[in-house]
C-alpha cells in the first residue's frame, strides 16, 4: 500500500476500530465495513505487534505515528485508536 492511500479518513479526532492478527506470514491492511484489519509479522510480546500496527495505520493514513493514540486494547486483538 502506498503512503497516504487512506488520507480521506485522516481527520483530527477520528477513531479507528482495528482487528489485529499478530505473527502473520505477511503484513497486510484492509478496510471493511468500518473495521480495519491489520496483519503484522511481529509476535505479540512487549508491545511489538502494537507498535507495528501503529506504524502500518499511520502509513496508510499518511500521518505521523505520534498522532495516533491507543485508546483501548493494549493487550487485545481488538484495538481502538484516535487520531490527534
Amino acid at each position: 500500500m502506498k503512503k497516504g492511500e487512506w488520507s480521506d479518513l485522516a481527520l483530527s479526532g477520528a477513531e479507528f476500530a482495528v482487528k489485529v492478527t499478530p505473527n502473520a506470514r505477511r503484513a497486510a491492511i484492509t478496510r471493511e465495513e468500518g473495521v480495519i484489519r491489520i496483519s503484522v509479522t511481529c509476535i505479540p510480546e512487549d508491545g511489538r505487534a502494537t507498535a507495528a500496527v501503529i506504524e502500518s495505520l499511520a502509513h496508510a493514513l499518511g500521518v505521523a505515528k505520534s498522532r495516533l493514540t491507543l485508546v483501548r486494547g493494549a493487550t487485545s486483538r481488538d484495538k481502538l485508536f484516535r487520531l490527534g
